[in-house]
């Protein structure tokens, strides 16, 4: 009788003590609560988008050969006149350059729809953009909206960038010359959201883009809603085509999505450069939630940089790791001044390279005549609740501008190749229960 008692308290403990594990937050790493706005999953309903302008309806013809830009956009613009709708995309594939959504517009792309960018860089035509931390003109994307506020994308189709062609021309031009930039190679982005607030993306896949797949500049309030971003890695790899590229951004839910690109699952950006933090246009992202998602095979899960000055209360938990190169990955850039805080990975399980990957980055480094150097700093680094087999435990070593503390280790179970650990490099760092190869480190 005894033993059974011990046994079902036994059980009571364990379950419990499983529960608080896995139980959410409420708060940001700052302490500061988090909005019920964040606990909001809910689906956008087509029906409540307004008229629904079906393409096939309005002059788009079913001829996946043809590129139907112009037909496209005037739909949209047709929508915007008659007081907004949706554009609706029927089961089919419809091949087009930029495409322009206008305010009380949305995209809807039916189950079995592809939109299909074009491999023809003149179907991008050259205006006002925002690339690599830089205000500047550039290629648009396939999908674009400027100042859409509440601009939705659903439906459980496919955004398709075709971006073979654009590959294959990278890789030639870097074998021509190993130095040459990203921009250097005329390619478009498959999404790009500027200046909209209320957003929400959800059940559609994007693939095969020709550069960063979605990226969203200066924008507040979005949700990333059970999304799949894919570009290959094999047998040719699609350079650059960062899943989701948050860019000056604050509120910002990503949740239930399957990211596996040959870059950045979701890089966090904001500017680059000695003075990026006084220049107009540049910013930090803050408050960011990161849940339920799967990654694939990326350069990183989460990667802070390569063009970001400030990044904080980002929150990335109950994820599983297929096959990233790194989990968190914190760029620290010695030409630019960086302050990464208040950053927690927590409840993770799956494999990766290595866990957390601290370094200068220096490609394209560049004062541009600032006689001393930025500093930077990481803060309030925290990694929780973890299961992971890795070839690296920790791989941090900082700059000799870099500053890191208060980094705190918490509940990780780790297996590694490369169990070792410094923590010299990181000013009052806390390990609690964390285990290496059968390990306690402390």
């Amino acid at each position: 009788m005894i033993k059974s008692i011990l046994l079902f308290l036994s059980f009571i403990i364990v379950s419990f003590s499983s529960v608080a594990q896995m139980e959410k937050s409420t708060h940001f790493p700052d302490g500061t609560k988090i909005p019920n706005w964040f606990s909001d999953s809910s689906k956008i309903n087509i029906n409540d988008l307004g008229r629904q302008f079906i393409i096939t309806e309005h002059g788009a013809i079913m001829d996946s050969t043809v590129v139907q830009t112009a037909v496209l956009q005037k739909i949209i613009d047709i929508a915007e006149q008659q007081g907004g709708g949706v554009i609706v995309f029927p089961k089919g594939t419809f091949l087009s350059g930029a495409l322009f959504f206008k305010p009380k517009t949305h995209l809807f792309i039916s189950k079995g729809a592809v939109l299909k960018g074009s491999d023809k860089i003149a179907d991008y035509p050259i205006m006002p953009s925002r690339m690599e931390g830089q205000s500047l003109d550039y290629f648009p994307a396939l999908v674009n909206a400027y100042g859409v506020n509440g601009f939705t994308i659903s439906g459980q189709g496919t955004i398709d960038g075709n971006g073979l062609n654009y590959w294959k021309a990278f890789w030639q031009r870097r074998k021509e010359n190993p130095n040459c930039t990203n921009l250097e190679v005329s390619r478009p982005r498959l999404v790009f959201i500027w200046k909209s607030n209320d957003v929400q993306v959800q059940d559609v896949t994007l693939q095969n883009s020709g550069f960063w797949t979605s990226h969203y500049y200066q924008c507040n309030n979005v949700k990333i809603l059970n999304v799949r971003i894919t570009a290959p890695h094999e047998p040719i790899k699609a350079p650059s085509t960062d899943a989701i590229d948050l860019d000056v951004c604050n509120n910002v839910l990503i949740k239930g999505c399957y990211l596996a690109v040959n870059d950045d699952a979701i890089a966090l950006k904001g500017g680059k450069g000695p003075y990026a933090d006084k220049e107009p246009g540049n910013g930090g992202n803050s408050n960011i939630i990161i849940e339920d998602c799967e990654f694939g095979f990326c350069h990183a899960a989460l990667t802070c940089g390569s063009e970001a000055i400030h990044n904080k209360n980002i929150v990335m938990r109950d994820c599983h790791i297929t096959n990233a190169m790194r989990v968190l990955w914190l760029k620290m850039r010695p030409d630019t001044p960086q302050k990464y805080e208040f950053i927690s990975v927590e409840n993770i399980d799956g494999q990766a390279h290595s866990l957390i990957y601290v370094k200068p980055w220096k490609q394209f480094f560049d004062l541009k005549g600032r006689k001393d150097v930025p500093l930077s700093y990481c803060d309030h680094i925290s990694l929780k609740n973890i299961k992971l087999k890795c070839e690296v435990f920790f791989d941090v070593s900082p700059g000799e501008y870099d500053k890191l503390s208060n980094f705190r280790f918490d509940k990780l179970d780790i297996t590694a190749k490369n169990a070792s650990y410094d923590k010299t490099v990181v000013k009052n760092f806390t390990m609690t229960n964390v285990k290496v190869n059968g390990k306690i480190f402390q």
